[in-house]
């Protein structure tokens, strides 16, 4: 399929199929299949989660258990390692 440079452009730019059919007048099913001709990912939050193979809504990779800790939490584990270590 051959894009339009137009299209190209304000995909590239980082629109939405939406906006860029707005902005040059076309059908935002023809961005898509430019979009799709590109092979760039799509750029609306619909197609992102469309585009996951577990379609779940979430962040990708999310571990809470990495999440950093609140200082208060940061000192009850230093209390807790150094009361392990006293006693071993």
């Amino acid at each position: 399929m051959k894009v339009r440079a137009d299209i190209a452009a304000l995909i590239r730019a980082g629109h939405t199929n939406a906006s860029t059919a707005l902005r040059l007048g076309c059908n935002p099913r023809t961005v898509a299949r430019a979009r799709e001709a590109l092979r760039l990912p799509p750029a609306d939050k619909l197609g992102r989660i469309y585009a996951e193979a577990l379609p779940t809504g979430r962040v990708k990779d999310y571990r809470p258990e990495l999440m950093p800790l609140s200082p208060a939490q940061q000192a009850a584990n230093r209390a807790r390692l150094l009361d392990a270590l006293k006693a071993a």
